[in-house]
């Protein structure tokens, strides 16, 4: 299998990384909750996650496989972590789940510095590639480099096992107000 050619994204890859994620996590509980009606999914996702890409794309730290068909959204330390999206964007019963989900994460979250891994994803025409390991790879670079752990959050026991399976362990976990787990590497 041929190593992909991983680069950081632009402003320019916006629409196609935005295209992707929303492919992506059509089906994820996460995501599902936060916008549950599947007639406005594809509108609000996509405002949410061009949100999270127009916030942290000019860090350097957001990794793109085949043009957007993979990402890893990352952030480093210095910005904070688990940002939601303003509230004008999104109708009040959506703000009212982000905010939740917002307040939860902040308590499970660790206080040292770390690289925080926020959105990876990679389409669904384009799994089994392992595209998304090798976006993943080059924020967990940067956070080695820095001596620092890196953080993610994932609410399907399968992401778990994979993640564990890439040396990520469980260093916190909720069930209110949804499932979730918070890994590490590098602590």
């Amino acid at each position: 299998m041929t190593t992909p050619e991983i680069a950081v994204a632009t402003p320019a890859d916006r629409p196609q990384i935005v295209e992707s994620l929303v492919a992506t996590f059509a089906t994820d509980p996460v995501i599902r909750w936060f916008f549950p009606s599947d007639d406005a999914y594809p509108e609000q996702a996509a405002a949410f996650f061009g949100y999270l890409f127009d916030k942290r794309v000019g860090l350097g730290a957001v990794y793109v496989a085949e043009g957007g068909n993979a990402v890893a959204i990352w952030e480093p330390p210095a910005t904070g972590a688990v940002t939601p999206v303003p509230a004008p964007s999104m109708p009040a019963d959506v703000r009212e789940r982000l905010d939740a989900y917002d307040r939860m994460m902040h308590a499970l979250l660790p206080t040292e510095p770390y690289w925080y891994l926020g959105v990876l994803g990679t389409h669904p025409d384009h799994h089994g590639r392992r595209l998304g390991h090798a976006v993943m790879a080059e924020g967990l670079r940067r956070a080695a480099d820095a001596g620092l752990p890196a953080v993610l959050e994932t609410a399907t026991e399968g992401n778990v096992r994979m993640y564990e399976r890439a040396g990520w362990k469980v260093i916190a976990s909720a069930t209110d107000p949804i499932p979730i787990w918070v890994l590490a590497q590098g602590r």
